[in-house]
């Protein structure tokens, strides 16, 4: 039990480094967001001179920013829950709803929006499809294909938290303590 004790820890472990990691990555594209914002001010306010193209930039970026953040979320336990049952029930009762709730809701619907974000941006790149909100009109397919590469981050960091949820099921040992997000 030891044995694979230590696997499953080092599983998690390097699935979470690796989320820690593009959170991190993740995190910088707020450096051009804000450069960008500066920059229409600026152009705007000081020189009358507004752009056409930032709009597009803050809108991709920041979505960009939100949609490749879920994992990271996620692994942070960031997203909403109702936590006023959970917290009241044993680590093992938690980990059971947590495992059931990751292989019957959280794994098929990220399978399903992967595939039908998959088709939409496979199609974008195929047609060179432009975007119609501004006269820049900037190509879409590379905004359209974050919805894939966030389900796909969604699902590593979901075999995480699924390994986490059954082992806490199995010994009501919370393997990593999620610290609760006040708003």
């Amino acid at each position: 039990m030891r044995a694979y004790s230590s696997q499953i820890i080092g599983v998690t472990a390097k699935i979470d480094r690796f989320t820690d990691a593009i959170g991190f990555w993740v995190a910088w594209l707020n450096v051009p967001l804000v450069l960008a914002v500066a920059y229409e001010v600026i152009a705007r306010y000081f020189f009358h001179s507004p752009t056409i193209w930032v709009f597009d930039v803050t809108y991709m970026l920041y979505a960009t920013i939100f949609m490749l953040g879920a994992a990271y979320a996620l692994h942070k336990g960031a997203h909403i829950r109702t936590d006023f049952f959970f917290e009241r029930w044993s680590k093992r009762t938690q980990g059971v709803i947590d495992s059931v709730a990751y292989v019957v809701f959280f794994f098929p619907s990220l399978i399903l929006f992967l595939y039908v974000s998959w088709d939409e941006g496979w199609s974008a790149f195929l047609i060179n499809e432009t975007s119609e909100q501004t006269p820049w009109r900037p190509i879409l397919w590379p905004f359209k294909m974050v919805v894939p590469l966030t389900c796909l981050l969604l699902m590593i960091q979901g075999v995480s938290e699924t390994i986490k949820s059954f082992f806490a099921a199995m010994t009501g040992i919370e393997l990593e303590h999620k610290e609760k997000v006040e708003i």
